[in-house]
């Protein structure tokens, strides 16, 4: 199940009720195989705070920010926190256990430990309600807002801090909602042959999917002009290198415009990009593009050697999910 970061989304929307007066925040923090060695704090207006780490192998700063809610990123994993005035911020976690193992401490800090407890409710939440049919992830959706909005009703949370998590409750009962409805039309895809294309080799010539017969594929649908299609080409390349010699193509098909093949062709080679490089032929109308129903990109997508749908909506090969997929496949 992918990670949900509903609230962070919708209580950024609901700054906008909160104070914006600028005050001094104390902020520390100490982590355990961190992603990286700077954090990034994210807020509204354009916001953000870098802060390196230091020789003692602590993230440590002083910093003005208005009162609301930010996002904390250690890499690509992220979390939600809450900043007060004159706040004293001490975080702590595992990064190989990240929801699991935030915990806040000092002055100021019971929202964000909030925030932190709930991001991992809500992932405990998918990862379960998503094994149930349809009936019976109604009932359990429509529960978990109730139960949410009375927990925050009974809490001792300023009224604004309350009504932006309200809000944040029901956006996360329509995504996940949504979500479910595609992960069940997704499922009736699986085990059917996919449909094929017929694209302009980066090497030269074009390819088919029938050219992969024999080997599972995966698929990587991607823009030179996407950003989180770019973040995700260095675990790509990782990818690509442990299973280098195993039954498997690495197939990452362009949806950039025609004329911008040149851009795309420099992009490939100043990047180094390894698998199968391809570009598409009618960039967003392409027929094989349009078969899969693809409304954003990155997407990914995993053949069996038959040509069959394993994955209609297959994992980013950030997400540890597709590497323990790919080696019980490969191995």
């Amino acid at each position: 199940m992918k990670k949900l970061f509903v609230a962070g989304l919708v209580i950024f929307n609901a700054l906008n009720i909160v104070a914006q007066d600028t005050n001094s925040i104390k902020f520390t923090a100490k982590i355990a195989n961190r992603n990286s060695d700077t954090l990034i704090i994210k807020g509204r207006d354009n916001f953000e705070k870098i802060i390196p780490i230091d020789k003692k192998g602590v993230f440590a700063t002083t910093f003005n920010a208005p009162q609301g809610f930010y996002v904390l990123y250690d890499g690509k994993e992220s979390s939600n926190l809450y900043l007060k005035p004159n706040s004293e911020v001490n975080l702590t976690l595992n990064a190989q256990e990240f929801d699991e193992t935030i915990v806040y401490k000092g002055k100021g800090v019971e929202e964000s430990n909030f925030l932190a407890q709930q991001a991992l409710s809500d992932e405990n939440f998918t990862k379960e309600a998503f094994t149930k049919e349809p009936n019976e992830f109604a009932a359990l959706l429509d529960g978990k807002l109730k139960s949410d909005t009375e927990k925050i009703e009974k809490s001792d949370f300023s009224a604004d801090f309350k009504t932006a998590l309200k809000r944040s409750f029901e956006s996360f009962h329509q995504y996940v909602a949504q979500d479910y409805e595609r992960v069940l039309k997704s499922n009736k895809f699986i085990g059917k042959a996919s449909p094929s294309f017929d694209y302009e080799n980066y090497k030269g010539g074009k390819t088919k999917l029938s050219d992969f017969k024999g080997k599972y594929v995966y698929i990587d649908l991607w823009a030179i002009w996407c950003a989180p299609c770019r973040a995700e080409i260095p675990y790509l390349k990782k990818l690509e290198e442990k299973y280098h010699g195993k039954n498997i193509e690495f197939v990452s098909i362009s949806i950039d415009k025609l004329k911008d093949s040149e851009k795309w062709r420099k992009f490939v080679a100043d990047k180094s990009l390894g698998g199968t490089q391809l570009l598409a032929d009618k960039d967003w109308e392409s027929e094989f593009i349009v078969n899969y129903n693809v409304t954003g990109i990155p997407r990914f997508i995993l053949l069996d050697p038959s040509g069959n749908i394993v994955k209609y909506d297959a994992a980013r090969p950030s997400e540890p999910e597709l590497d323990k997929q790919l080696t019980a496949l490969l191995n």
